[in-house]
């Protein structure tokens, strides 16, 4: 290891989680969740990965109508837990630690996708534009979303509820609440999308109150300190994209969130992939506002700019996100300056093993 690139491979005290280095595996949709359901296949790509500091797993959905994807998991019932217990024991036996990102597609979906029974719903009834792959019919448009009555917003809070006391059971060290990328959380959040007059839209206040609901809701099943927060200000992904006032509300939500004492807020920047640039001073903003843990995120693929960044005060743990596909022993990688394997985008979200546990 270089002795420059000292403090991306230092320990570090996560809420009541002992982390072993500052590197965190970004949440990445895989979709090979047969049937909804993790399996062993999932459980060796993470135990493969687990000498990161900290795992975050693909989007999670806590409810069946948040299935928006082909082949995603969930995590609201027995057949479930039983496969993530599956992932959790192997990631622990190799020391690492991991929290399951909580994702509901929102209107991010299609009915093909979604078990019998469930219902594509959203703050407001407006559809995505674009296509959603589905397994059974192919590429289709997506439709237009119901809009969630106060009883949907009620029920969906207690599914995030229960499915984060589920997440604790089945071994996980926490959970991610994903409020950014235009999913369901996000949806409520970003004034592009969120049409409601009632008290779950309009001002920031209102636009915050759904979010913050829900991580109070998660708060009272599993503490404080096993909860984190992925947000997208200036993100563009499924419509959502930069609003007036964007910078207030986000620092004032940051303020929110911080005062709930969340393990750590995640920040979305995708302008390495042709998304809109996050402007330094909102990051900073919300990293002052917030007063914990901040994860950064956005392009890195070595070691020295993330020990800039960690060592300019930037952030407290730096998320790889692609590195982490095809390149299982990535931090030991990133400790010897190796050379880094480039991933096959074609196998992104294939059924099977290739491009999935075939790295080394």
């Amino acid at each position: 290891m270089s002795s420059q690139i000292e403090k991306l491979f230092e320990s570090y005290r996560l809420g009541e989680t002992s982390l072993q280095n500052r590197v965190v595996m970004a949440p990445l949709t895989r979709s090979r969740a047969v049937d909804n359901v993790p399996n062993d296949m999932m459980a060796e790509y993470y135990e493969q990965r687990a000498t990161a500091g900290l795992l975050i797993t693909e989007g999670t959905s806590p409810s069946p109508n948040g299935l928006g994807y082909a082949r995603i998991p969930g995590l609201f019932n027995a057949e479930q837990s039983a496969g993530w217990r599956k992932v959790t024991s192997r990631v622990h036996a190799k020391g690492g630690k991991i929290f399951m990102q909580m994702m509901h597609t929102g209107r991010a979906s299609h009915p093909a996708n979604l078990p019998h029974g469930a219902e594509v719903l959203a703050p407001s009834a407006t559809a995505l534009s674009g296509k959603i792959w589905t397994d059974a019919a192919g590429l289709q448009a997506y439709p237009v979303p119901r809009e969630m009555t106060k009883t949907d917003i009620a029920k969906a809070i207690a599914e995030y509820a229960e499915s984060a006391r589920l997440a604790v059971e089945a071994g996980f060290d926490g959970v991610e609440l994903h409020a950014a990328n235009g999913y369901l959380l996000e949806q409520f959040l970003n004034a592009n999308v969120n049409r409601r007059t009632d008290e779950y839209g309009g001002s920031h206040e209102n636009r915050q109150r759904f979010v913050l609901e829900v991580a109070r809701a998660v708060i009272s099943k599993i503490g404080s300190s096993r909860v984190g927060i992925r947000i997208s200000p200036y993100g563009a992904f499924n419509d959502t994209g930069a609003f007036d006032g964007v910078d207030d509300f986000y620092a004032s939500f940051a303020k929110k969130l911080g005062e709930l004492k969340l393990a750590y807020i995640h920040v979305v920047d995708h302008e390495s992939t042709g998304a809109p640039q996050v402007p330094k001073e909102i990051k900073r903003s919300i990293r002052d506002s917030f007063g914990g843990t901040y994860i950064l995120s956005g392009g890195y693929s070595n070691a020295e700019r993330a020990e800039v960044d960690l060592r300019e005060g930037r952030g407290d743990l730096v998320a790889y996100g692609r590195a982490f596909i095809s390149n299982p022993t990535l931090v030991q990688k990133l400790a010897k300056g190796a050379e880094l394997t480039i991933a096959d985008h074609t196998k992104f979200y294939t059924p099977g093993p290739d491009g999935y546990t075939t790295y080394t």
